[in-house]
């Protein structure tokens, strides 16, 4: 079937689980809200507290408004599935959806090694540190991380989009994704498979290699220092990033990485739900919770807005 005679695909999302469709889309909804909220609160925060406008915060407003972007590309549909029960998806959109994910996925791998460098600058550099990271190099790295993200991800679109696909275009997912896509294929994808792979691969294997060389670095800095304080200290300001790291390479490499067939679909799905939903889902309280200036900052709007409502 070509392009001209094809109007759009059939999105399984959770059909084996239609008995809890209304219990899943109030638990979908409170995450989708509670990311949006949280991500929201970060960029706002660092935007009003001037003690924030430093290189790490720059690229966590970065992180978190590709946070936002990356819950909005999957959730929105997801939770029209299991309300309306409309599991349609436009050609168009399918492959815009597709797109932005791996765009944005890809993204999140250079602002993650980007970070990693940043570190790295401060804890084994901390003399040079403010020339080295100052605001033109802070938004040349974040512009290039973008650049990097959404020009990587045009290959495998563009590659999937060439490939006829056979009806019916029922896709065993809740959202347009490469592997469920070339399952309907009508021609042999191994090439195609192959190239999207490496292109993913290359991406995320470059950046992770990279924020391990930092951090090797950076370990190698901290053991130097004589004081346990010191090294606490040091550590401290990398954990919430080593963090958030762990999180977004385990799953990406349990659906990416691990052979295809290794397990059912329906748990690609609910590891998806991790990482799609999830995972933006506790970034921001990550950064929140376990960085003292955040805290401050929040105490700081929380009081300033009693102050208010109190003369108000």
């Amino acid at each position: 079937m070509n392009h001209t005679q094809f109007n759009g695909f059939l999105l399984e999302g959770f059909l084996n689980l239609n008995d809890l469709r209304i219990l899943l889309f109030f638990c979908f909804l409170s995450t989708f809200l509670l990311t949006l909220a949280g991500n929201m609160l970060v960029i706002l925060l660092v935007q009003c507290h001037t003690r924030l406008h430093t290189p790490m915060y720059l690229f966590i407003t970065n992180l978190s408004f590709l946070e936002i972007w990356y819950t909005m590309t999957t959730a929105p549909k997801l939770l029209a599935i299991l309300l309306t029960k409309d599991n349609r998806i436009s050609y168009e959109w399918c492959f815009a959806q597709l797109y932005m994910f791996h765009g944005l996925g890809m993204t999140e791998c250079a602002l993650l090694a980007v970070m990693a460098f940043d570190r790295c600058m401060a804890i084994c550099n901390p003399l040079r540190y403010t020339s080295i990271m100052n605001e033109r190099m802070c938004r040349a790295l974040a512009i290039l991380s973008w650049t990097f993200g959404f020009f990587a991800s045009l290959i495998p679109t563009t590659l999937t989009h060439k490939v006829p696909l056979c009806g019916p275009h029922y896709i065993d997912h809740y959202f347009c994704d490469l592997a469920p896509l070339l399952a309907l294929a009508c021609t042999d994808t191994s090439f195609t498979s192959a190239m999207n792979s490496s292109v993913i691969g290359f991406a995320t294997m470059f950046n992770l290699v990279f924020i391990i060389v930092m951090y090797i670095s950076i370990i190698w800095s901290i053991m130097k220092l004589r004081s346990n304080t010191g090294r606490m200290k040091a550590f401290s300001t990398c954990s919430s990033h080593l963090i958030v790291v762990v999180m977004f390479y385990s799953t990406a490499f349990t659906v990416y990485a691990t052979p295809k067939g290794s397990w059912p679909t329906s748990y690609d799905k609910l590891i998806a739900v991790v990482y799609t939903i999830v995972t933006p889902m506790l970034n921001p309280i990550i950064y929140t919770l376990r960085n003292n200036e955040v805290r401050i900052a929040l105490k700081e709007t929380i009081q300033s807005k009693r102050v208010t409502l109190k003369l108000c």
